[in-house]
């Protein structure tokens, strides 16, 4: 029997909807995105009008997807109703277009910002046809401009990390990448701590009275003033710590302590009591932005998490649709609201009428209801509480109490503020404040108390004495406090969304995994709450800035959302956007003519260095920089790494120069048999002991460096300069071998070339020589022309030597040449165009003419990268750098250690120190090469030195446990996790250490410690590790 098939985007939602469907209906998830652009790959058809070349996801989802579709009379898409939302209806109408048109099946879309019985009912009558009045293109024209406003965003954001995230890697380090709007929530973060790092703080004191009426009732008052001239505040100096007006004082230790001692018991008369009505609006029904922020600032929750939790809420059917810039409440709602201020609270605290509230973000897209419970009435929070996550618990609460408080009477109160004078002829005048606030009604406060975060006034209440110009008070206590003015705050994952908001870049839908996507990719870390950028970040920005500035200038940021969303009202061609932005304009470049043109003017080192100031004792210059292999200090030839999570506004000279003079090694002794010597050293992945010391890195000339940024590993970089060596003609047999078919030349197979390098053995020539004498070989026909062919490029090249190495790589570089090399990556082309332009810096010198000043360098570099390595070893876990001794050095270095042969098989067993613990393993010897093993694990390092044969025969007579060892001891624990109810314990594991609540295990990150780890910040990890879902489970073979 034919079923009707509603399709949504995840389990969650199915799952309600279902409920309130009758047995006609099928309801499955796409879970999400059933499409995407492939992670590798460019992915974009540039020539034919940017066309994306998706790839499905989930093909076991969409398979069933499809199933069901056969046995169905009707479907109807039901996915969210933002831009993703369409997007999803959409590639399900391409991807099942065949079986839609085949089977003639009606395709409806059904819209719904809540998922109740009523809602859904409602979203089925005002159903919309897409097929069949649709078409292959899939795209029904209702929608078509909003799922073209998702494809420019798409697109466009792939473009501007295809086009910039190689330049990152090349003139900085691997594994970086660039973003349209992830790089400019960056550039907020770290031009904050640039802020930090600038300012320079200055010491202040304030002071502070107790005072008591004739009815001895006391009261606070702060010193405002002495002699007629304020006292300064923090707002009196600038980010130099230097004060701007010299209309005020700046009290020092000395004089604060000569006011207490001189005014203690001194009598006030108050001058003036001022009176002000003090009233307050309630804030907006929340949008999406506003949720995350007092998510963030009421609940300690992060973004991403409170997404996730408010989703859930959304999918069950307890709030409506999470996305949204709209403040506007429906009819519906309003009464809702009233009914649950009259029911909770009485009349006193309902307005007259229904509160209105106007959007008011920049850049708003598609009209949708403010986040608000949802239903034509509110369920009480604690209704809810038992049935879903304490998380989301919280979060329904929260959202009901913000929605509620929207429609509830204003806060009205009073201040009062009270100046008060001293009159004594032989001291100087002092002015006091103090001032209170009462309570007439608290209105909407009763459920909706703003924080620190939300809303920076304090209007607790404090309550004045009674006082009239003219009494008089006594100062009973009179005390002063040092202050030091600070520098700007840093950005929290709340304040950062306001900023983002504020300056109209990103979408609802964007915030949380931006702000969550930049502290992914390390650019970002926490400390409690704030957000601190690394020296990638500020290495990235750099370069960004300086070379890029348009691609991270906010108002051009916040025009391209705007052209987003000119494209989703059908007023802005979406391929017209994306063709200006990537070919340019009469009035600027496209951003693939940016990077093309200007990488040759970007320095990788100086866009990654700060300077930190001078050396007190050198003169020289102190930096702080981020390389290929992480951050680091230098002074002049000599560099430390440092630790990754070191605040850079704390990153001062002191501390580069502790850094600097730190010890790198300790020398333990010389080995006996090889004479090296043994030192103990303190590495990227802990402390460990080398025997010898590694050659000192290449000191590269700027030219060389410039050139090894490019990547000499990569296989068109080695050819090119390969074709130098041939013209130089300090070229061996391999590299001959590696580049005669390239490109490719006929008859050249591996017997011809062998029959050539024969003969040059026989005759005592090289194989270039022998090359030229390959006719005397017996070789002929094509595969000699080819021969001849390859040796007349060698003699072309030749005579351009004196042209310098970038003449001679251009020219080799023939059509055929770069088509083989280049292939369908336009990036290597562009590779072989910065080869050829940082040649151009390589100049002759006293000894050497260009072309061999560049073999000579690249040769020196090779050598050093490709020299012996000393032997390392990993200290055990029961040693330390400081205590362990040069004979236990030798031992682990001896490591893995022979221990016997095992006399039934002749098996040889060995002991290992592996990456999951020590262990021994026994080869097996069989028939032929092969080797057969079998292996133990060992219960403690110390038994990689001490085991003997026997205790290994013993062990492997054992069967082998593939269990898990039992669990270490935690090193701390915590109270329960607020989702799961369980322990949350702190633990170490084979990769470092995790929190854990039995059921979740979330490593910590960048900033956290042992000592400083917080109950708050451990339930913090375990939720966004609950958000990724449980682990996946391996196949088996």
């Amino acid at each position: 029997m034919s079923k009707k098939l509603v399709i949504v985007e995840s389990p969650t939602k199915a799952k309600t909807i279902s409920g309130y469907l009758g047995s006609d209906y099928e309801v499955e998830a796409s879970v999400g995105h059933i499409r995407d652009l492939p992670q590798k790959g460019q992915a974009i058809d540039i020539q034919n009008n940017f066309e994306p070349k998706w790839e499905v996801k989930n093909k076991e989802q969409v398979s069933k997807l499809r199933k069901l579709l056969k046995n169905a009379d009707t479907l109807y898409l039901a996915t969210d109703l933002d831009r993703e939302g369409e997007a999803i209806s959409v590639h399900l109408f391409q991807e099942f277009w065949s079986e839609i048109n085949k089977n003639s099946i009606p395709v409806y879309r059904l819209r719904t910002p809540e998922i109740t019985k009523t809602a859904i009912k409602t979203a089925f009558d005002d159903a919309i046809l897409w097929a069949p009045n649709g078409d292959s293109s899939g795209i029904p024209g209702e929608v078509k401009p909003v799922f073209e406003a998702y494809l420019a965003r798409r697109i466009l954001d792939r473009l501007y990390g295809f086009e910039l995230s190689p330049v990152l890697w090349r003139m900085i380090s691997k594994g970086l990448s660039a973003g349209r709007v992830q790089s400019v929530a960056t550039r907020l973060v770290v031009e904050r701590e640039q802020d930090r790092m600038r300012f320079n703080s200055a010491k202040f004191w304030d002071v502070t009275g107790q005072l008591v009426t004739n009815e001895a009732e006391t009261f606070g008052s702060s010193l405002i003033e002495i002699g007629g001239k304020r006292i300064a505040t923090s707002k009196n100096f600038d980010e130099n710590g230097v004060v701007t007006s010299d209309q005020v004082v700046v009290l020092d230790k000395t004089q604060a302590d000569e006011l207490i001692s001189n005014y203690e018991g001194s009598a006030l008369c108050v001058t003036s009591v001022t009176k002000k009505p003090l009233k307050r609006r309630p804030a907006p029904p929340f949008i999406t932005s506003t949720f995350q922020q007092a998510a963030s600032s009421r609940l300690k929750m992060s973004p991403s998490i409170a997404m996730n939790a408010a989703s859930s809420l959304f999918q069950k059917g307890y709030i409506t649709y999470m996305r949204t810039d709209s403040t506007v409440l429906s009819s519906d709602a309003i009464n809702a609201c009233r009914e649950s201020i009259r029911r909770r609270f009485g009349e006193e605290y309902l307005p007259d009428s229904p509160r209105s509230y106007e959007k008011k973000v920049a850049n708003a897209q598609e009209a949708h209801e403010a986040i608000r419970p949802a239903g034509e009435s509110f369920r009480d929070p604690a209704e809810v509480e038992g049935k879903v996550s304490p998380a989301e618990a919280k979060v329904y609460e929260m959202i009901w109490q913000r929605t509620v408080a929207s429609q509830m009477n204003d806060f009205v109160g009073e201040t009062t503020q009270v100046v008060l004078e001293t009159d004594e002829a032989d001291k100087k005048n002092l002015t006091f404040s103090a001032s209170g606030t009462i309570v007439i009604h608290q209105g909407f406060r009763k459920i909706w108390m703003q924080v620190v975060d939300e809303e920076n006034e304090d209007e607790s209440e404090v309550t004045l004495p009674n006082l009239q110009e003219g009494d008089e008070v006594v100062i009973h206590e009179i005390a002063a406090t040092g202050r030091e003015t600070k520098p700007p705050n840093r950005f929290s994952e709340a304040t950062l969304i306001r900023e983002l908001e504020d300056l109209g870049i990103g979408r609802p839908s964007t915030f949380a995994s931006t702000v969550k996507t930049i502290q992914d990719r390390d650019y970002v870390w926490k400390k409690g709450t704030a957000l601190v950028p690394t020296l990638a970040a500020f290495a990235v920005t750099e370069l960004l800035k300086k070379h890029f500035p348009k691609l991270v200038d906010f108002d051009f940021t916040k025009n391209m959302e705007t052209d987003l969303d000119a494209i989703a009202e059908g007023e802005v061609n979406w391929q017209d956007m994306l063709s200006d932005f990537y070919y340019g304009t009469d009035a600027d470049d496209g951003i693939h003519d940016k990077v093309t043109n200007r990488l040759g003017d970007i320095d990788g080192k100086a866009v990654s260095t700060i300077q930190l100031g001078t050396h007190p004792t050198t003169g020289e210059s102190v930096n702080a920089s981020y390389g290929k292999f992480g951050p680091y200090v230098q002074t002049g030839d000599k560099t430390r790494s440092i630790p990754d999570d070191i605040p850079p506004d704390e990153l001062t000279v002191e501390k580069a120069i502790e850094f600097l003079d730190a010890p790198t090694e300790r020398y333990l002794g010389d080995d006996s048999e090889t004479g090296l010597p043994v030192v103990v050293k303190s590495g990227r992945f802990g402390p460990y002991v080398s025997l010898g010391r590694p050659p000192e890195p290449l000191k590269r000339s700027p030219e060389l460096l410039a050139l090894s940024a490019l990547g000499l590993h990569r296989k068109e970089i080695k050819v090119a300069l390969n074709y130098l060596k041939l013209a130089h003609g300090s070229i061996d047999e391999k590299t001959i071998r590696q580049i005669i078919n390239i490109p490719k030349r006929e008859g050249l197979g591996k017997g011809t070339l062998d029959k050539i390098a024969d003969f040059g053995n026989e005759s005592d020539k090289d194989f270039l020589t022998a090359l030229e004498s390959a006719a005397e070989v017996g070789v002929k026909g094509r595969a000699l022309e080819s021969i001849k062919s390859f040796l007349r490029v060698k003699k072309k090249l030749e005579k351009l030597l004196p042209e310098g190495p970038a003449i001679v790589v251009e020219t080799a570089l023939t059509s055929a040449l770069r088509k083989e090399l280049v292939g369908k990556d336009e990036n290597r082309s562009e590779n072989l165009d910065a080869l050829v332009e940082a040649l151009k810096n390589f100049l002759p010198t006293e000894d050497l003419d260009a072309v061999t000043n560049v073999l000579d360098q690249i040769e020196s570099l090779k050598a050093v990268e490709d020299g012996p390595k000393p032997k390392m070893a990993s200290l055990f876990q029961t040693m330390t750098p400081e205590r362990i001794t040069l004979s236990e050095a030798l031992e682990i270095l001896s490591l893995p250690r022979t221990v016997g042969i095992d006399p039934s098989d002749q098996g040889t067993i060995t002991v290992h120190n592996g990456r999951f613990g020590p262990y021994l393993k026994k080869d097996i010897p069989s028939e032929g090469e092969e080797v057969s093993t079998d292996t133990r694990s060992l219960d403690n390092e110390e038994m990689l030195l001490t085991v003997t044969l026997e205790e290994c025969l013993t062990l492997l007579a054992q069967p082998k446990k593939f269990g898990r060892r039992g669990p270490k001891p935690p090193l701390a624990e915590y109270g329960n996790d607020p989702e799961s109810g369980k322990k949350i314990t702190l633990r170490e594991g084979r990769f470092g250490l995790y929190v854990s609540d039995g059921e979740y295990n979330a490593s910590l990150r960048r900033g956290d410690s042992p000592e400083t780890l917080t109950e708050e910040r451990a339930q913090e990890l375990l939720a966004e590790r609950r958000l990724q879902g449980p682990a996946k489970k391996k196949k088996g073979r």
